[in-house]
């Protein structure tokens, strides 16, 4: 444990993050659409909704949730207008995705086992309520 956290936190992050644009890559799309078509496959939305939604996963400099939403949009795979909801092109882009997403996690986790998954993310859970304002 030469590390802090704090690094293997932001190294663990950086590399999911490309390794989910390699993967997401054959379809023209990155990570943040594909958390878009999951927050769009439970209810139609607007995107004030969306932006609520996927606020965790955001940060300062990224494509907005409006790009996200005008590419999803050139692809088909969400209606024109608000609410948005998936097309049927839609329903059928984020099931192909899934199984690229679904084989991406899975070789993430690979050795670790489901009590080492669970520590580590109650873990986490407790570190970032110590961390939110409520918790100081």
């Amino acid at each position: 444990m030469d590390k802090p956290i704090g690094y293997w936190l932001k190294r663990v992050d950086r590399l999911i993050e490309g390794d989910f644009e390699r993967v997401l890559a054959g379809e023209g799309v990155r990570r943040r659409h594909w958390q878009a078509l999951n927050v769009l496959k439970e209810n139609p939305v607007n995107e004030e909704e969306l932006a609520e939604a996927l606020r965790p996963f955001w940060a300062e400099g990224e494509i907005s949730v409006g790009e996200v939403l005008a590419d999803l949009r050139r692809h088909g795979w969400v209606t024109p207008e608000a609410p948005y909801a998936l097309t049927e092109e839609g329903k059928a882009a984020r099931e192909r995705l899934a199984l690229a997403v679904h084989a991406a996690r899975a070789r993430i986790l690979r050795g670790v086992g489901d009590e080492q998954y669970r520590t580590v993310v109650e873990t986490l859970q407790t570190m970032a309520a110590n961390l939110e304002p409520a918790g100081r």
